[in-house]
């Protein structure tokens, strides 16, 4: 069971003005502190708890604050022995009153002052805020000014009595000892430091005097000689003489300059014709990447010009299918016609027959009843029915065949029709797909960065531009956007195969980016955008050449050209660019990938884009 008692009056002797005093003292993960906050009183304060509970933490927490070493304080030999076991940090925030005539720059730091010191594993950081809590100073010479202006010396025992000190005291019996601790606590020792330092001024002042002294003896000599030869050129004749040497002097000064400066013209001439040739292959190179965009785009003219042809005669074969269904839609009715007139006779034949085996049932039964004379033309006149029977079942036997054959021809024509409108509907879909190529080639010659996103993109950039202000860094993309094959669109396909999912894609240098980005995306109604955050600071990917593909053939970085650095190091970190090789066909794709076992591959794509 222990206390400590303490002022909170920092430095010793009299506060008057109350500036300096320690007003709150916060703790985290300090020794066994997890999160401790004590506001202290203005005069004598009292910290009482059991051995172990932390009191003497929080006299050493002020001494880390005010600046002391972690062998000073006798409790630890480094500062990261300071953290809380199973933390990763530390931080102690002392709060000291700035007010009155005694105050410490009150324009700049206000009515108070927060000392906050971070301990990590690896690093201490010292932190000087205002009252608001606002970052003021984070240099040690800052906090020196400050204690020193505040008197307060944590290593001076009268100021800061620790346990091991107090015991130290107690338990000493020599006056040597005793001595040494009045002399310390009176700043005696301070002031025999600094007459020490005084005295060691002083005789490097002598020494510089001595010096300077032994080299002014030369000057002193030679402003002698100087004296003696102007006393012995007072004559005119000798003064003449000395103004033709240096009239003469002078103009060969001029010759030896202008020489000079031929000299120095001419080292630059030769300079600027060694990077005339560089010059000349820069130009070279960019007529040559402009004959490649001319001929690319003479290449899509012609595709845009077979693609019109094609649509010319998508309308043309579709204005004969609409003629042909017309025809066959006139056709199709007339034999429609055909087919109601056709059955209106069946049904009257029908009718007729039904009326005539009435008839003969009717004279059979008049058969019986008549008498034998009138047999005989009553079976001429059967014969004569029977007859007309027998002619009126042979055309309904016909009508029904035609009428089959009409059905037929009927069903056929409208499985005709219904092919012709499928085609039809095709060659439109056809025609609609076409004309949206066209268009989007049209809009890719006139905006490289519609081809990454369509119209979405345009959207997406206005969106950041309006809200640019906002970034901690403007946003990068598309990707695709951002770079260039080295041989035109020899490898198109197989880039575009290996890499496509990134060429849409954007990258922001941190997450608070990110958000941002993903609001402009919906503002722009770009959803299920690439979002790819990395360090923009990163200077471009150096990498060996035993961590890539040992083989002849080209990689998909290799055949990339981009002047940003970041684009490269993303196809590189999230595509693995350096490690997908770029063949000719499918079997040395087979031989490169399978039979050559080449390390550091990962994927091997053919000029047609098949992986």
């Amino acid at each position: 069971m222990g206390d400590y008692r303490f002022s909170s009056e920092s430095g010793y002797g009299p506060q008057r003005s109350g500036a300096g005093t320690i007003t709150r003292v916060r703790l985290e993960n300090f020794m066994c502190h997890s999160s401790l906050q004590i506001e202290l009183g203005e005069w004598v304060n009292f910290i009482t708890g059991q051995n172990g509970s932390g009191k003497s933490a929080i006299l050493t927490a002020l001494c880390i604050a005010f600046g002391c070493r972690a062998k000073g304080t006798q409790r630890a030999a480094t500062l990261k022995d300071f953290i809380k076991t199973g933390c990763s940090y530390a931080m102690v925030e002392v709060e000291l009153k700035n007010r009155g005539e005694d105050a410490f720059k009150p324009e700049i730091f206000g009515d108070s002052i927060i000392i906050e010191r971070r301990i990590t594993e690896s690093t201490s950081t010292t932190v000087l805020k205002d009252h608001q809590g606002k970052r003021v100073a984070s240099r040690k010479q800052e906090l020196l000014e400050l204690i020193d202006h505040f008197n307060i010396d944590v290593e001076n025992p009268c100021v800061i009595m620790s346990q091991d000190k107090s015991r130290e005291f107690l338990h000493s019996g020599n006056d040597k000892d005793k001595f040494k601790f009045f002399f310390k606590a009176t700043l005696l020792q301070q002031v025999n430091d600094l007459l020490q330092s005084i005295y060691n001024h002083l005789n490097k002042g002598d020494a510089l005097v001595l010096e300077l002294e032994a080299t002014i003896k030369p000057t002193e000599k030679e402003l002698s000689e100087l004296q003696r030869k102007i006393r012995n050129m007072e004559h005119v004749e000798e003064i003449t003489q000395d103004l033709q040497r240096l009239k003469k002097k002078l103009a060969w000064s001029w010759v030896y300059d202008v020489d000079r400066q031929l000299k120095e013209q001419t080292l630059k001439i030769e300079k600027l014709k060694d990077r005339i040739p560089r010059c000349q292959a820069k130009i070279d190179s960019r007529h040559s990447i402009l004959e490649s965009l001319r001929d690319c785009f003479m290449k899509k003219k012609a595709e845009i010009a077979v693609m019109v042809e094609k649509t010319s005669e998508v309308r043309r074969r579709k204005d004969e299918l609409q003629q042909s269904i017309s025809l066959a839609t006139k056709e199709k009715l007339e034999l429609e016609g055909e087919l109601v007139r056709n059955t209106s006779y069946m049904q009257k034949m029908v009718n007729r027959v039904k009326g005539l085996e009435q008839q003969v049932h009717d004279i059979q039964e008049q058969h019986v009843r008549n008498t034998q004379a009138e047999e005989s033309e009553i079976e001429a006149k059967l014969k004569e029915l029977q007859c007309e029977i027998d002619a009126a079942n042979i055309t309904l036997s016909r009508m029904k065949e035609e009428d089959s054959a009409l059905s037929e021809k009927l069903s056929k024509e409208k499985n005709e029709i219904r092919r012709i409108s499928d085609e039809i509907e095709d060659y439109d879909k056809k025609c609609r797909e076409i004309r949206s190529e066209i268009r989007e080639l049209q809009q890719h010659q006139t905006n490289k960065v519609t081809a990454f996103g369509g119209d979405r993109v345009i959207s997406l950039l206005r969106a950041i531009e309006r809200h640019h202000h906002k970034f901690k860094s403007p946003p990068i993309g598309p990707i695709g956007s951002h770079v260039t094959l080295v041989n035109g669109d020899t490898w198109a396909p197989a880039v575009e195969q290996a890499i496509g999912r990134l060429l849409n894609a954007f990258i922001v240098t941190d997450h608070k980016d990110a958000l941002l980005l993903r609001g402009c995306a919906r503002e722009a109604n770009y959803n299920h955008l690439q979002i790819i955050i990395y360090d923009f600071s990163r200077p471009r990917l150096s990498l060996p050449h035993h961590m890539l593909p040992h083989t002849k053939h080209p990689t998909t970085l290799s055949v990339l050209q981009s002047d940003n650095p970041t684009v490269i190091n993303v196809l590189v970190d999230m595509g693995s660019a350096e490690r997908q090789v770029l063949v000719r066909d499918y079997d040395v794709g087979k031989a490169v990938a399978f039979e050559q076992r080449i390390s550091n591959l990962k994927e091997v794509y053919t000029l047609d884009g098949h992986k």
